[in-house]
């Protein structure tokens, strides 16, 4: 059976299990608030970036239940024909507000907030955990990795040691952290991204010389192409690539190394090309790259990375931990009531909050606001008393999706936000050591 094309499904049995029992309660139908935060960051994280809104949004125009999906629930009886009723015409029509893609978070730091129904609002807590997680693990193990590399460009190449399908999220999630492109087609195709790549050390095994793989390339790509220099030898490869360079007209575009001594071999290689007077060939390296590996090649004649497996797992935090927790809800009455859990190591703030992110008098992130209110004019007040930012933007108004926000140029904005944003932030913030949060998180209730 071909797979479907909705999303709905894409969920854990016990969102419609909960909604099948309140159903049955009455109060399915309660107005509720929930939000995605996290309780903390990781020990390597002195703050996150937020990425994944423009998937989630392009997820919700696909979030409803299909004839095929119905049956399917009602034969594995999932939950009561009075449930199976309601999905058949379900469409999320509530409000969400959220950090825009690329803003940094903290712990705590409402990153959405979902309102509607307790039966719409429940229905989208995998879906929007699932891609809040990865895409925020991801982004901000890239945005660690830009900085790491000081202006050098980074480019994905992780596409074949995750998901394939997780890839294309990586590649787009990457791009947000500051990468400047990818080697995935598909990733490119979808979301416009600048596609990279050459060839790779099986090609150069398959002819009978370095010589004659780097001829063939050229004569496809250019001169202007990147060759890989370390299948055999390297100082010997560096002198086939420029020589068959020169031979097609050109000077060499780059060469690429993947193995060895990457700090003493990016110096023998620039030496040995400025002594042939290749001196515009840039120098590009792979091979297992991480934030630290590439702090470290950072006094090396470098001019770019290609980093794979750490960036799609995360560079060891492969998940964001966020959470979606309900904060607010209606009581018997009408009345709009904050809750929250008090369970050890497990406890939630209750109230609706509204996030802002006051500066220092150098114009610095001082500390994350969070106002536990339900007037965001009363929040928008807060604000201007205390000069912090407001940090949310509406992204879904009365059930209609702002669609803009993972359009054609969403990516690119989303990736000049977080410069704006990480550059807004203290210098602890840029360490690649373990500590605490960059800034610290206030509450101030109403």
């Amino acid at each position: 059976m071909p797979a479907s094309i909705s999303t709905s499904l894409l969920t854990d049995m016990y969102e419609l299990t909960m909604f099948d029992a309140a159903l049955k309660a009455g109060t399915a139908w309660r107005t509720s608030t929930f939000e995605v935060f996290g309780r903390r960051l990781p020990a390597t994280r002195r703050f996150g970036v937020v990425a994944g809104i423009g998937r989630i949004l392009e997820a919700l125009e696909r979030f409803e239940f299909e004839p095929e999906q119905i049956d399917w629930l009602h034969e594995h009886k999932i939950v009561s024909d009075d449930a199976l009723d309601y999905l058949k015409d379900f469409r999320f029509s509530g409000d969400m507000l959220g950090y825009a893609e690329g803003e940094c978070y903290f712990p705590g730091s409402p990153l959405l907030t979902v309102r509607g129904t307790f039966a719409e609002c429940t229905m989208l807590e995998t879906l929007l955990l699932s891609i809040l997680n990865y895409d925020c693990a991801i982004a901000s193990a890239a945005s660690r990795m830009t900085i790491a590399a000081h202006g050098r460009p980074c480019m994905d190449m992780g596409a074949r040691r995750g998901h394939e399908r997780a890839a294309v999220s990586a590649a787009r999630a990457a791009i947000i952290g500051g990468f400047a492109g990818t080697s995935d087609l598909e990733a490119s195709k979808r979301y416009g991204l600048r596609a990279i790549g050459t060839a790779a050390h099986s090609f150069t095994l398959l002819h009978d010389s370095e010589r004659e793989a780097f001829d063939a390339q050229i004569a496809l790509l250019g001169p202007d192409t990147t060759l890989l220099v370390d299948t055999y030898d390297v100082e010997q490869g560096v002198i086939n690539a420029v020589e068959a360079a020169r031979a097609a007209g050109g000077e060499l575009g780059a060469v690429r190394l993947d193995s060895g001594d990457l700090v003493a071999s990016a110096f023998k290689v620039r030496g040995q090309l400025d002594a042939l007077g290749a001196t515009s060939t840039k120098i590009t390296v792979t091979n297992d790259l991480d934030e630290y590996a590439i702090a470290a090649l950072g006094a090396a004649p470098i001019n770019s990375y290609g980093v794979g497996t750490k960036l799609v797992t995360g560079s060891g935090v492969p998940t964001a931990a966020l959470v979606y927790k309900l904060v607010q809800r209606e009581d018997a009455s009408g009345a709009q009531i904050p809750v929250a859990k008090k369970s050890e190591s497990k406890s939630t703030v209750g109230g609706r909050k509204f996030a802002g992110r006051v500066l220092d008098e150098d114009g610095y992130a001082a500390e994350e606001v969070l106002v536990v209110t339900d007037s965001e004019e009363a929040a928008k007040e807060e604000f201007a008393k205390i000069g912090a930012r407001p940090l949310q933007i509406p992204l879904i108004t009365g059930g209609e999706i702002h669609s803009e926000l993972w359009g054609p140029d969403a990516l690119e904005k989303a990736q000049a936000h977080h410069v704006r944003s990480r550059n807004e932030l203290p210098y602890q913030a840029w360490r690649l050591s373990e500590g605490d949060a960059a800034i610290p998180t206030r509450y101030i209730t109403l």
